[in-house]
């Protein structure tokens, strides 16, 4: 097997700033909170982390509402603290990738705070602006993914510009060459400072039509939520022209020559489309992205059928491409409540890490998926996200997933001194990380065990991945090229189940030899026939 680059088969952390640990006391996290917990994070044996945004900002969403792509919000400390955080994380043998939020800005940005004041200035074309039609209504039917249309009036140039967020995220014109450039110098200053990768947010957004086409109606049945509430009217539409558009890719083209100017860093873009998989295919390969992930295996369908026929489909359209699978997010429930229900339990976190961690690619783990945290409830006097306030009671919004992480039995989890911006449910104390750290058998502890397990088997980090033919509850596959290769097998059922063994995993006759040196509840073979106990895996050699 080639040497590979660092990213090729990472695990990688996802630090959301907010709410990983506030060191000043104002109840949010900061770059100072990062510093101080990064030998946390290198315990856990990732490879990674990527942290959220932490750019200056008017808050409307939390960071991806960006008013000054170079600059850190004081929120979060300061451009000193961030070099502190790269310095430390990388004498600590990490890799430190950013969020880039580059298909819209914060109304606040200097760059659409010139272009609103009139349709002669020098970014007047910097942003999407469109008339009105003859009526006064917007110039065509496009949604916003947050509620309602996706276009404001803007009186000082009595025209309408795009937001496929909030309001107050006005989208870039990419069509626009000065855009281009401007936003490519802004990625470049943070790969001179230092960083290893890039996440790109809804990196598919940064285009729309130019001729601004209506978007065709979506029939009832098929109007399924990925990445936004299911009732949501944007679900209503095919979103073939506000996004997705054919001249984005040779803008990953251009990212892709600028990053290749700099040694082994990463690209990871995130797509949310009418078909995320094959546009993911589409904009990663060796001229564009390095890697792509996108909501498909962050919906409620926790089933064999769906997880294998989701990663095959990928498979077919992407053979070439390498995925980055993640199963929570600070946009979705959390995976142990999401996919657990009333069965939500330690074992079912410690699997969850560990199939997310067999599939071929590279790995996202969110904040907090290492203590099996559940998904808070939040009630709504103490929401924070506008999303969830929009559509509340139908969809609670994104917070549940946000709060605070718990570190110790202190007042407030450990996380602050202060009144924390969104509330610890008392759940999670119980699951703090002073309180998991003692227990061998606890889920951060065999977090920590499967992925330095993991580490050791070329096979599970950069094979190939071929499934067999299984019914509910048992998924198995294949990891490995040639002669090494591994049979990886989860029961995601909380009842036992026996599965005959398939005769092609018996080489020459010689049954596969056990790996149960992960930490799991693992399963025995006996006399041909697998075992496996609620929860439980199966790891062995083959040949």
């Amino acid at each position: 097997m080639k040497t590979a680059s660092w990213w090729h088969g990472a695990v990688i952390y996802q630090v959301y700033p907010r709410s990983f640990r506030d060191t000043n006391g104002d109840g949010v996290g900061d770059l100072p909170g990062i510093v101080e917990k990064l030998d946390y994070i290198a315990s856990l044996g990732v490879d990674a982390i990527w942290i959220s945004p932490f750019f200056k900002s008017p808050m409307a969403d939390f960071g991806y509402d960006i008013a000054d792509y170079r600059d850190v919000d004081p929120l979060f400390g300061t451009i000193e603290d961030f070099d502190r955080v790269l310095a430390k994380a990388h004498s600590l043998g990490i890799k430190v990738m950013i969020d880039q939020v580059l298909s819209h800005t914060s109304i606040e940005h200097a760059w659409f705070q010139e272009s609103r004041e009139s349709r002669d200035n020098a970014k007047a074309d910097w942003y999407v602006w469109a008339d009105a039609r003859d009526d006064g209504t917007p110039p065509n039917n496009w949604l916003s993914i947050f509620g309602g249309v996706a276009w404001q009036w803007e009186p000082r140039r009595e025209q309408y510009y795009l937001h496929n967020f909030l309001t107050s995220q006005p989208d870039l014109n990419f069509h626009c060459d000065d855009v281009r450039a401007a936003t490519l110098d802004n990625v470049a200053f943070w790969l001179d400072r230092g960083v290893d990768g890039l996440r790109l947010d809804a990196i598919n957004f940064c285009y729309h039509d130019a001729q601004l086409r209506d978007n065709p109606p979506k029939p009832p049945h098929l109007r399924v939520g990925r990445g936004f509430s299911a009732d949501n009217p944007y679900a209503y539409q095919y979103h073939y022209y506000n996004n997705t558009q054919p001249e984005t890719l040779g803008f990953m083209e251009e990212l892709r020559g600028l990053m290749d100017r700099y040694p082994d860093v990463a690209a990871l873009g995130e797509f949310s489309s009418e078909d995320s998989l094959a546009t993911m295919a589409e904009y990663v390969g060796d001229q564009r992205l390095h890697m792509g992930y996108s909501f498909e295996l962050l919906t409620d369908d926790f089933s064999v059928d769906y997880i294998r026929g989701t990663v095959e489909n990928l498979e077919s359209k992407m053979p070439h491409g390498w995925p980055c699978w993640a199963i929570s997010n600070h946009d979705v429930e959390r995976a142990v409540s999401r996919w657990g229900g009333d069965e939500a339990s330690d074992a079912l976190a410690a699997q969850l890490v560990a199939l997310v961690c067999s599939l071929r690619g590279s790995v996202c783990l969110y904040q907090g998926e290492e203590l099996g945290l559940t998904e808070a409830e939040v009630p709504f006097e103490a929401l924070q996200d506008p999303y969830g306030i929009s559509f509340w009671p139908n969809f609670k919004g994104r917070d549940g997933c946000r709060t605070p992480l718990p570190w110790s039995d202190a007042p407030n989890t450990g996380f602050s001194d202060g009144t924390p911006w969104l509330p610890i449910p008392s759940e999670h104390r119980a699951r703090s990380v002073q309180a998991q750290e003692t227990d061998p058998n606890s889920v951060l502890n065999t977090t920590r065990r499967f992925l330095r397990w993991r580490k050791t088997l070329p096979a599970l980090v950069h094979g190939d991945i071929a499934f067999l033919d299984t019914r509910e509850p048992v998924l198995a596959f294949t990891r490995g090229n040639g002669d090494d290769r591994l049979l990886v097998v989860f029961n995601l059922s909380t009842t036992a189940v026996d599965w005959p063994l398939p005769a092609s995993t018996f080489p020459e006759g010689r049954p596969p030899t056990a790996l149960d040196d992960h930490g799991l509840l693992t399963g025995k073979v006996v006399g041909g026939e697998l075992k496996l106990p609620g929860r439980g895996v199966y790891f062995a050699r083959l040949g």
